[in-house]
């Protein structure tokens, strides 16, 4: 048989095209040559597939090779297909015997010793093995991440010549099965009840995690804004087994460990202000997934707010509004979710001592205002809440005192919020607009006439407007009401009104 077809998948942003790798020997000048718009590191896999199968102990064929990958107008890329090229080149030359091959799919990059290396994107692929009805062969290290999600039979190889010894029913291989965990998942971020005093800044918190609000921290140098960041994760709900499978495939494709994400757990993100644009978005020649993908469904904090970039801040402002970013590039375009839930912090001016009730602050009003409008208008409309810290004084700090409230007592109040979001409408309140924001934020005349006050005296825009009454709403939910009253207006009101102090 001159011809063989060996299954395998590509990588297209969390998507796992399927693609034929057709093997073709015929006679002429020995040469291999690989077509169907193969990127640099495909190209280079004839090196390695030629190596690893003479170290093998197979032959490599002296003849002419064509390697077609089909569809061709899909870009291949990586070391992925080293392991189906390989299956190719032993099927057409006879040196492989196994009709059933058509029944499996194969994933790998190849070392010159023969030995089958790990590949990013296991789970996606796994995922769409499964819905095409085949098995998955691929290298042992990615077997575990590959059983993770859904029942398609996994295979985990480590050498080319393990695998040829069980095509040829010499050797007998178990597959892969997905291992539960023994114990119930453990929260381990950081306790709220490690925080003193801060009330205002404590219930900022609850409500971002029952309605998926947006958050600012703004104050001096060591009023805790990160430490209170940090435990937003701690109050936050479990992922559905949807949420986990889209963050488990983010993960996969960022060759990063999808286990916490399968268990549930919101991912946190806390990239460095010198992020550039597309560490944050994503991007690259391949595009792979940024921050704001690799915090779907979860938490985004961005430190020292005004020491980003301004243009790498307002990328943030689309995938805010959308849930998701679309990175085009001249070959391609690539979609990745990106539905986080933003926490900044940051201090009111350059020295960080601007408002906070003393003579420190040593910058004129004009760099205060050139250090603040480092955040532009338009992102900093889209953050819900944004509340004022204050330093607490030596002696709140130092009192010995009763304990505060947990994670675990906030979370439950929190759960309850969530919970009566779903069945109101089916998404958290931050997703609240059109006439669904209407008919679930109704308000009195005399609730209408005071936002139309503040409105006017504020200089609130009538987006701002609408992210009002959805923190509104979820102040209402917490308290069990089906109506936005009065006071959760109000309550609302002052979590944006005193972000900034001008």
């Amino acid at each position: 048989m001159s011809l063989s077809v060996i299954h395998t998948r590509a990588q297209l942003g969390i998507q796992s095209p399927s693609v034929a790798v057709e093997v073709h020997l015929s006679g002429g000048l020995p040469s291999l040559a690989i077509v169907g718009l193969p990127e640099t590191a495909v190209k280079e896999s004839r090196e390695r597939v030629r190596s690893a199968l003479i170290t093998a102990g197979f032959d490599f064929p002296q003849r002419r090779i064509t390697i077609n990958l089909a569809p061709a107008d899909l870009p291949k890329e990586g070391g992925r297909y080293d392991l189906a090229i390989a299956l190719g080149i032993l099927q057409a030359s006879g040196q492989l015997k196994n009709d059933k091959l058509h029944q499996f799919e194969v994933l790998g990059e190849l070392a010159l010793s023969g030995e089958i290396r790990s590949v990013r994107g296991a789970l996606p692929a796994s995922i769409a093995c499964g819905q095409a009805r085949r098995a998955l062969i691929l290298p042992a290290c990615n077997a575990d991440e590959a059983t993770l999600m859904g029942d398609t039979p996994v295979l985990g190889v480590s050498h080319l010549l393990q695998l040829h010894q069980y095509l040829s029913g010499k050797l007998k291989l178990e597959f892969a099965c997905r291992v539960e965990a023994e114990e119930p998942l453990i929260h381990t971020c950081p306790d709220m009840s490690d925080v003193k005093g801060q009330l205002q800044a404590r219930r900022a918190l609850e409500v971002a995690a029952a309605g998926q609000h947006n958050l600012l921290f703004t104050g001096p140098p060591g009023s805790g804004k990160s430490m209170l960041a940090s435990r937003l994760p701690g109050l936050l709900p479990e992922l559905t087994p949807e949420q986990c499978l889209e963050v488990a495939a983010i993960h996969s494709v960022a060759g990063m460990s999808v286990l916490d994400a399968c268990q549930g757990v919101r991912p946190f993100r806390a990239p460095h202000h010198t992020a550039s644009a597309a560490a944050l978005v994503g991007g690259g020649s391949h595009p792979r997934p940024g921050e704001i993908s690799l915090a779907h469904q979860g938490v985004l904090f961005l430190d020292e707010l005004p020491e980003f970039p301004r243009r790498v801040l307002d990328v943030l402002r689309e995938p805010m509004e959308t849930g998701e970013i679309l990175i085009s590039r001249a070959a391609r375009q690539t979609l990745y979710p990106a539905c986080f839930q933003l926490v900044a912090a940051m201090n009111p001016c350059a020295c960080g001592y601007y408002g906070d009730g003393t003579d420190r602050c040593i910058c004129t009003p004009d760099q205060i205002r050139r250090y603040q409008g480092r955040v532009s208008g338009p992102l900093l409309d889209r953050i819900d809440i944004q509340l004022w810290v204050a330093a607490l004084p030596a002696d709140a700090l130092l009192r010995p005192g009763e304990q505060a409230e947990s994670s675990a007592d906030i979370r439950a109040r929190v759960l309850r919020a969530r919970e009566i979001q779903l069945q109101r409408q089916g998404s958290s309140n931050r997703l609240l607009s059109g006439r669904f924001l209407e008919e679930h934020c109704h308000l009195d005349s005399d609730s209408r006439r005071l936002l139309t006050q503040a409105m006017d005296n504020l200089g609130i825009s009538a987006r701002a407007c609408h992210r009002l009454l959805r923190v509104a709403r979820t102040l209402a939910d917490l308290e069990g009401h089906d109506r936005v009253e009065q006071s959760h207006l109000l309550e609302a009101l002052a979590f944006r009104g005193n972000g900034l102090r001008r």
